[in-house]
């Protein structure tokens, strides 16, 4: 693989808005897309997503009303996937999650832990300036999310699988549905963003974006 193909794969990438119904992913290509998912970067090396794979076409129709973003996507994707952040809660410096990160994950010494805990919650509180609001927090969390999502579409790309991203929901009614149904602990997470993934059924558009000149500063 070169340059060349790998721009080609980020001309074939496109919000797709509707799937070819009667073609799935296989099992070997969405796993290696979940593992790009997984080897993303996050801040700190959190890691603070989970990924639901939402495969019930009966939860998926009940995701509906509360998905205006995804009418099309839903119910023809050959795999859906709802990106969940972790709370603050969850992302406590001496909490059990952290702590597994740290110890488990990523096998720092408890003078090393200890060390990166005061500095963690020094970067979240006076450099990024989140630390005293939890939405605040969420949000912060969700930023890694989005790594990942655009890492698992651009892996789907390259193999020429279609995806598209999903924010147009109602966060409040689709958290409680989940919680509902035996999905979501809201205690730990809430619902950041979503991606469909399959086949498309129509051909995209002309890709169009503004000039590189137009974006870019060289100081």
């Amino acid at each position: 693989m070169n340059k060349t193909d790998i721009l080609n794969a980020f001309h074939f990438r496109h919000a797709c808005k509707e799937f070819d119904p009667n073609r799935t992913i296989s099992d070997e290509d969405f796993r290696f897309i979940l593992e790009t998912g997984r080897l993303s970067p996050s801040s700190l090396g959190y890691e603070p997503w989970h990924f639901v794979v939402l495969q019930d076409r009966a939860i998926r129709e009940k995701l509906l009303p509360y998905t205006w973003g995804a009418q099309k996507q839903l119910p023809t994707a050959s795999h859906y996937v709802i990106l969940l952040s972790r709370t603050k809660a969850e992302l406590m410096p001496d909490g059990d999650y952290v702590t597994r990160i740290l110890k488990e994950v990523r096998g720092f010494s408890e003078e090393e832990i200890a060390k990166r805990r005061r500095r963690n919650v020094d970067f979240l509180q006076n450099d990024f300036g989140v630390w005293d609001d939890e939405r605040l927090v969420f949000e912060w969390a969700s930023r890694q999310t989005y790594i990942a999502m655009a890492n698992m579409m651009t892996a789907a790309a390259l193999i020429g699988i279609d995806s598209c991203p999903v924010e147009g929901f109602n966060k409040e009614k689709v958290e409680s549905l989940l919680e509902a149904e035996g999905i979501l602990d809201r205690s730990k997470f809430g619902v950041s963003c979503m991606v469909a993934f399959g086949y498309r059924v129509a051909p995209q558009s002309e890709k169009k974006r503004r000039p590189l000149e137009d974006m870019v500063q060289w100081v």
